[in-house]
């Protein structure tokens, strides 16, 4: 065993290959999503991306196609039940007859007053951000299987977020973001903490099977979930960040690639904080001195 190392080939072009890929990313038309569906196609992978809206689908297909090298497909679903879960993952089968990444990426957040807080806010946020989850990981693992092995496994990476490792919630009106001031988002991070959970069952039940679960928990990024509090409060989110930025695509693609790769095929039950280091240092700049 000493001598392992000779036998294998650490070259990045050979560690960080993605031309024969086939990946799926769930809520890939737009945000987050789209960041990940665009490393892969940049890097000669097939994307599927869904999502509910075909305009919007279309709008980023057409995008990466025309980047190329890799090619984006669409598949318009609404995983708000199981049963879109289980259209989605038909519809899969129809197109593909392998996948090797899956990218649960779909979710949705909601913002209310403490005391009045609908129980609409929180049926839809456990449906999208952890059932969605169960079931398409559990309808897309037939295709994850095709092709996997103990050096090259299948992959699962599962979206959560920072809300649901942290209590503060950081889109009120004191830390501006996903919400109004004076409202908070209180099924979003509980429905993340689930998702976080279930991701390391969902390690523990799949590694046997040679299918590798992992969770990136984002903080704040560019999207239409942040779009209020990026337009409202765009000086206060970054004096909480000791980088003085937000994530940015590189960020979040580089990572979502890297736990694609035959790099990190040693690794399932990760949770993987991207927050720049704001919440392990609580650090809190001057909110004038910002700079994206």
């Amino acid at each position: 065993m000493a001598h392992q190392a000779a036998n294998d080939d650490l070259r990045a072009s050979n560690l960080f290959n993605f031309t024969n890929h086939v990946a799926l990313v769930t809520g890939g038309a737009t945000g987050l999503g789209e960041m990940a569906a665009q490393a892969f196609v940049q890097n000669g992978a097939h994307v599927f991306i869904a999502s509910r809206k075909e305009s919007e689908l279309q709008k980023t297909s057409s995008r990466l196609n025309a980047l190329g090298p890799g090619k984006c497909s669409y598949i318009v679903a609404d995983l708000k039940d199981k049963a879109g879960c289980v259209a989605l993952c038909t519809e899969l089968k129809k197109r593909t007859d392998r996948l090797t990444v899956l990218v649960n990426n779909t979710g949705a957040t909601w913002g209310d007053d403490y005391y009045d807080f609908p129980e609409s806010g929180w049926d839809k946020l456990m449906s999208l951000n952890v059932k969605s989850v169960f079931y398409v990981t559990v309808g897309c693992e037939e295709l994850l299987l095709k092709g996997a092995t103990r050096e090259n496994p299948g992959r699962v990476i599962n979206i959560a977020s920072m809300a649901g490792i942290q209590t503060r919630d950081v889109t009120t009106g004191e830390g501006g973001g996903l919400s109004k001031p004076g409202q908070g988002t209180f099924s979003y991070g509980p429905s993340k903490a689930a998702c976080i959970h279930l991701t390391k069952m969902q390690a523990s039940k799949l590694a046997p099977k040679n299918i590798m679960v992992n969770v990136i928990c984002p903080g704040v990024f560019p999207s239409r979930m942040t779009n209020f509090g990026l337009e409202k409060y765009m000086d206060t989110l970054v004096s909480g960040q000791p980088t003085g930025r937000i994530g940015k695509p590189s960020d979040f693609g580089g990572l979502v690639l890297f736990l694609s790769s035959l790099g990190s095929a040693h690794m399932t039950g990760n949770v993987l904080e991207i927050d720049g280091g704001s919440t392990l240092s609580g650090w809190r700049g001057k909110t004038a001195e910002s700079k994206i």
